[in-house]
């Protein structure tokens, strides 16, 4: 009994061991049987790209030499032996505006640099002056000396007619991965956005297109290839691309952009009142209202001109209102940014109507604006 027992786990463990050696050395016998050379296969003809295809590379090619790329450095002071060296601080993109070197990029990607290079998309690399710049706005101004092989300026297009559901391209260097293509579509109009310093940003234009760090400042265009936003903003609790971006409407830029070129700086319409958004909010739940209390008329702007009353104080110490504003030009404006943002939408020296709630009463006070800062 034990010698067929033994026998049996003989016969087994040979034929384990020689499964084994099979499937070790099979590869080796189907060499012998394949052939030696496999000649390459046949590629499989193309034909034409679809037109949508050809009339987005042609988008990119005629675009891609008016985009920038832009790298930022920042002076840093050693503790120990009170060198000053300038260290990289981040990337970005831009896009040439004129003939005259002018650059466009966003004022976060400049905002603290000490100073910038912008790369042409043909590898010649220039330092780059500030000429001008409107946080507000997040928009700067930047200039190169190109002597010679100018790139062109990006096409204008406009914002007010777009449409959600139209087709819009994003070139940028998200990452620093230079000259990079995204495209998508208009995903909504006039969105809100609050900046950290407290006044916000009107008229975004919301897309889908990819947009990642690196593509903030480079151009949205429209599928003529027209310039209709700057790429400024991505809504991702991540820090990378979610399907929510949001680009700085053209019709803005070209508002803000030659007073920039100009002066240097942006000033903004203005009414000439002191207000404050903290105390706005706390002030407008206690009178159960919607609107901008008036802290203060500065004398002789044209928020006393046009009779508008500031806040007193009571004698227990109080605020006691005077007008709050409730809208401008017919648009209902509930807080300090939102109030900024609407007479944005005007110019200085225009007249408009301003709604306020006075002793409980609607009235409309025409004042014609003043510039601010």
């Amino acid at each position: 009994m034990q010698d067929r027992f033994l026998a049996r786990l003989f016969w087994l463990t040979l034929a384990s061991a020689l499964l084994i050696l099979l499937w070790r050395g099979l590869p080796d016998i189907e060499g012998w049987f394949a052939p030696e050379k496999s000649p390459p296969r046949v590629v499989a003809a193309r034909g034409d790209l679809a037109a949508d295809e050809k009339a987005t590379v042609e988008l990119f090619e005629r675009a891609r030499g008016s985009v920038v790329f832009i790298t930022t450095k920042s002076q840093v002071r050693d503790f120990w032996t009170r060198n000053v060296f300038t260290v990289p601080r981040g990337t970005g993109s831009g896009f040439i505006w004129d003939d005259a070197g002018h650059v466009i990029t966003n004022y976060h990607v400049i905002e603290n640099a000490s100073e910038a290079t912008v790369k042409l998309a043909d590898g010649r690399d220039y330092r780059a002056a500030l000429v001008g710049a409107s946080p507000a706005h997040d928009i700067a101004v930047l200039r190169i000396g190109v002597g010679f092989k100018r790139p062109p300026p990006v096409p204008l297009g406009t914002s007010h007619d777009l449409k959600v559901g139209q087709k819009v391209f994003a070139i940028g260097n998200p990452f620093g991965l230079d000259w990079t293509l995204t495209t998508g579509i208009v995903s909504a109009l006039d969105r809100s956005l609050g900046g950290d310093n407290g006044v916000t940003i009107e008229h975004l234009i919301q897309t889908d297109a990819a947009i990642n760090p690196g593509n903030s400042g480079g151009p949205l265009l429209d599928s003529a290839g027209r310039l209709i936003g700057i790429n400024t903003a991505i809504y991702s609790p991540s820090g990378a691309s979610a399907g929510i971006g949001f680009s700085v409407p053209v019709d803005t830029v070209n508002k803000v952009v030659p007073e920039l070129i100009r002066d240097g700086k942006y000033l903004r319409p203005a009414l000439g009142i002191e207000v404050d958004e903290g105390l706005n909010r706390r002030l407008t739940e206690m009178l159960e209202v919607e609107g901008v209390v008036i802290l203060r008329v500065a004398p002789g702007s044209a928020a006393a001109t046009a009779g508008l009353k500031g806040a007193t104080i009571a004698r227990d110490g109080g605020i006691v209102p005077g007008d709050i504003i409730t809208a401008v030009g017919g648009k209902p404006v509930d807080g300090a940014g939102k109030l900024i943002a609407t007479l944005d939408d005007f110019k200085v020296g225009d007249t408009i109507k301003v709604t306020v709630l006075r002793e409980g009463k609607k009235v409309d006070v025409p004042v014609t604006l003043q510039p601010g800062v």
